[in-house]
């Protein structure tokens, strides 16, 4: 016997009638009681909620993002009157919304196919991705991103080169039920005219010279997962057509003859170009545009990104370090302020390859400078205006607290020898810990300590350790 399609239902505090006990032929129901309501569990095919209140409670509307496109039923008594405008626009912010009155006659599944495991990004996998969301504007692309990924809607990327437009199609694809599944990037760009039909849409054998057996192209290849194709603006006329029809039908037909073959997968194109633009100046098909539409993201650009930077920055300083066998490093505290005053015309690629070039230059220093991003600043004419206006470095190392000072010479009246050395370890400590953003790890490195004996310091000095370290994260 296939299983009960599962039904969730948030009472918001509200009664409920008895009906979960009368639907439950039909529904596998779990019923959430509390006035301020959990997720429903991850296999839910219909979220069900009383919304008797003139507006959603706050965290309702904040959890509502990340259902993906769940279905919502929204429930009143059958005796209500009618729903105000205005409390209509409210609940409707919560996403794909139905209103229904509490009777006996449940629900009718088939609201959308069973219900496809969706895998939420841990902050270690984000990162992993290259994905920072720290920023309202980033959060809105995740979150669209994330209601994409619910669905096998085509997806539509613009966005500057070099602001992460595959890195986006790479999450949407990881947060599938298709993970599993291949995703096959193309880079429509680089392909010549004459060769994109085939590579595409594949060939069979004695198609044309040189076909000397069947090819499937990589929207076969993509099939029960995701096609990514980059620069899509640049594909000409002729592919377009065969594009259109695989968005229409899905369905593709190689080169060569022999009938259509079904493919049944996600495609997310991208573009660095206005594509509305294109099609007006007639190098874009129309009709193609409104088929890769249906669910447009727009990446903002680095320097509208700019509380990101030192996020960003660290990440690709661990993965470069990694990359090349290097010894972990660094940056100075004084080096953010540089970063996030930079316009960044190449974007978050201009930024991973500065801090690429950074690291291996230095040598066998292990924290990075202003002095290691100089190249940057003299590339750029308002560059000299930048430095100029940035606090000096020293400002980014406050004196340690505590009297006396280490002067190299013996005062008449003596010194407390232990109470001089541990000032000096305290503020070099200090220090160490500024230049590291807490990490005790490259703390104790940068100290010629082991961390163990480092963290002992840390407790005999009584210098503040409730912070989590990022070394163990």
């Amino acid at each position: 016997m296939p299983p009960l399609p599962r039904l969730h239902w948030s009472t918001l505090g509200e009664p409920t009638q008895g009906l979960e006990h009368r639907w439950a032929g039909l529904w596998d129901i779990t019923t959430d009681r509390a006035p301020a309501p959990a997720l429903p569990p991850r296999e839910t095919d219909l979220w069900v909620i009383s919304a008797t209140a003139s507006e959603p409670p706050p965290g309702l509307l904040r959890g509502a993002t990340e259902v993906g496109a769940l279905p919502i039923l929204l429930v009143l008594p059958g005796d209500s009157g009618p729903i105000a405008p205005a409390a209509l626009a409210r609940w409707s912010q919560l996403g794909s919304v139905r209103w229904g009155f509490l009777q006996d006659p449940p629900p009718a599944p088939g609201l959308r196919p069973a219900a496809q495991a969706q895998v939420s990004l841990t902050v270690t996998q984000a990162l992993g991705l290259g994905l920072v969301g720290v920023g309202a504007a980033m959060q809105e692309v995740l979150a669209k991103a994330r209601a994409a990924s619910a669905t096998r809607a085509t997806v539509l990327l613009q966005g500057e080169s070099g602001t992460g437009k595959e890195i986006i199609a790479r999450a949407i694809h990881h947060m599938s039920g298709q993970a599993e599944q291949p995703f096959v990037p193309v880079h429509c760009g680089a392909i010549p005219d004459n060769l994109i039909e085939s590579e595409l849409f594949g060939y069979t054998k004695g198609a044309f010279t040189d076909a000397r057996k069947d090819a499937p192209g990589k929207f076969r290849e993509a099939s029960g997962g995701t096609i990514f194709l980059d620069e899509v603006s640049t594909m000409p006329m002729s592919a377009q057509v065969r594009l259109l029809r695989v968005l229409q039908e899905r369905e593709v037909q190689p080169l060569g003859g022999g009938g259509p073959i079904k493919v049944d997968l996600r495609v997310v194109a991208a573009t660095n170009l206005d594509l509305w633009q294109r099609v007006q100046e007639g190098h874009f098909r129309e009709d193609l545009f409104y088929r890769l539409e249906v669910v447009p993201i727009t990446l903002p650009p680095l320097r509208a990104r700019v509380e990101e930077i030192p996020f960003l920055a660290q990440h690709f300083l661990n993965r470069k370090a990694r990359e090349h066998g290097l010894y972990p490093k660094a940056l100075h505290p004084s080096v953010d302020n540089l970063l996030m005053a930079l316009p960044w015309s190449g974007n978050v690629r201009q930024l991973e390859n500065a801090i690429e070039r950074a690291i291996v230059l230095s040598a066998g220093r292990t924290v990075l400078t202003r002095e290691d991003f100089t190249f940057l600043v003299e590339r750029i004419p308002e560059g000299r205006a930048i430095v100029r206006d940035l606090p000096p470095v020293e400002a980014f190392f406050p004196p340690a607290g505590g009297g006396g000072t280490l002067t190299g010479d013996l005062p008449a009246e003596g010194l407390d020898l232990n109470q001089v050395v541990s000032e000096v370890e305290k503020k070099l400590m200090l220090q160490s810990l500024q230049a590291t953003r807490g990490n005790k790890k490259r703390a104790a490195e940068l100290l010629g300590l082991k961390r163990t004996t480092f963290l002992e310091k840390m407790k005999r000095l009584d210098l503040d350790d409730s912070a989590p370290d990022p070394s163990e994260a």
